[in-house]
């Protein structure tokens, strides 16, 4: 699935629905993170948590904006923000503002679900459907020493704004 040393997960796709939770689990199979998705009046928010239930990040997106974002906050504070360019035909991107730490970009296939994550032109992570026999798993690969809970939190911020273009 991905280069010796990586960290690799799996997660389900089309998740969202209102007050699905879920759980992101490891190459071994156990369960490490919950994913817990609400959709408000105007926002959607979805909460990562670790095995005991403490929230380690939350993932906010405005449901009525032009341009699709999700904000990505720890301990309160926004940490990075995920913007989806502009549609096009081919392919998808994001760019990944992320406080005090620069840019990460994110390219890939809309359809096959296939994106590669970006910091100065070297890969940090990888996304990929095809890992996985079920049509509705996806599984991250981080590369060694990078934020993986962000990392995971920036995939499943792009699995829900590419979903909304899938519908």
């Amino acid at each position: 699935m991905a280069t010796s040393g990586w960290s690799t997960y799996q997660l389900r796709r089309q998740l969202f629905s209102i007050g699905e939770d879920f759980w992101v689990q490891n190459a071994q199979g156990e369960n490490v993170y919950k994913l817990d998705g609400k959709v408000l009046v105007l926002t959607q928010t979805f909460a990562l948590q670790d095995v005991n239930g403490n929230e380690v990040a939350r993932m906010q997106a405005e449901m009525l904006t032009l341009r699709k974002t999700m904000d990505i906050e720890r301990g309160g504070q926004v940490v990075a923000t995920v913007k989806k360019a502009f549609f096009n035909v081919l392919s998808q991107s994001f760019t990944v503002e992320v406080a005090g730490d620069g840019e990460l970009q994110a390219q890939g296939d809309i359809l096959n679900h296939e994106f590669q994550i970006t910091a100065g032109g070297q890969v940090v992570a990888t996304i990929s459907k095809q890992w996985f026999a079920a049509d509705f798993m996806y599984g991250i690969a981080i590369a060694p020493g990078q934020d993986e809970v962000l990392l995971l939190c920036i995939a499943i911020s792009i699995d829900e704004m590419s979903e909304r273009d899938r519908r």
